[in-house]
């Protein structure tokens, strides 16, 4: 018999990391399933009666998902919430990790009345992404401010910046800012293990990629830009976003 949990009610706020964009799903409520559906899926196998809602929308500052995903995730009466938050403001020019976080602290302050336990995310190791590689040093120092809101709160961290499965590309879409569907199940499989939670996700093991030669990388780099890196940039200087117009995915029990 599979051991039980001690959660019967899950919420999953956040932005599109949590929406599961990148891991298409035409069956999963927004076309999408992503980590946290299957997250939800293992722990609602070991728990008759189990809830799952996830809030999050995709292109959400911290900001709106603390004005418009927290009071409804509090409304619910979760006793297990998934928040990750921050990241889109960490990758914008001129933000401050340290700001950041501290509005990360007054969110899981919230989070944590009721004694709900929280799952925090650090910033996966970007290096190898181009062009936001630059950031790496400020995801690195967010991730350590995430780490002492955890502790502040008693929170768990669920730790993608040590996962060193995820610096191999086949862990990403083609847009190289979300996560494919093994990737998904990859970081799944991490925050069920950050719960303590047993499960038969199988592990990430992939057969040695390919040499690539110098020039085909710039060429599939070039691409990747035209296609992907410039419609962001030119979203953020409009102050649009890829979630406009878009509701959330599971919005109740």
């Amino acid at each position: 018999m599979q051991e039980q949990h001690p959660w019967s009610r899950y919420v999953a706020i956040g932005d599109s990391f949590t929406e599961g964009i990148g891991d298409p799903e035409p069956n999963s409520p927004g076309g999408n399933r992503g980590w946290a559906d299957r997250v939800a899926e293992v722990l609602g196998d070991r728990k008759p009666d189990f809830a799952y809602a996830n809030l999050a929308i995709r292109g959400r500052l911290l900001d709106q998902i603390s004005n418009e995903q927290l009071e409804p995730a509090m409304e619910l009466k979760a006793d297990l919430i998934t928040v990750s938050a921050g990241g889109n403001d960490i990758i914008r020019p001129g933000s401050d990790p340290d700001e950041v976080a501290q509005r990360v602290d007054a969110l899981v302050a919230q989070l944590r009345r009721d004694g709900a336990t929280v799952v925090l995310f650090t910033g996966p190791d970007i290096g190898m992404t181009p062009v936001l590689n630059r950031m790496r040093g400020k995801v690195a120092i967010y991730n350590e401010n995430i780490r002492a809101v955890a502790q502040r709160h008693d929170a768990v961290v669920a730790d993608m910046w040590s996962l060193r499965e995820l610096s191999d590309p086949r862990m990403w879409s083609r847009d190289r800012l979300h996560f494919s569907p093994v990737g998904h199940h990859t970081v799944a499989r991490m925050v069920l293990d950050s719960l303590n939670v047993a499960n038969e996700l199988e592990p990430f093991n992939p057969e040695p990629l390919p040499p690539r030669r110098w020039r085909e990388a710039r060429v599939e780099d070039i691409g990747w830009a035209r296609e992907h890196l410039v419609p962001w940039v030119l979203r953020r200087v409009r102050h649009q976003s890829s979630g406009d117009n878009v509701t959330a995915k599971r919005p109740g029990f």
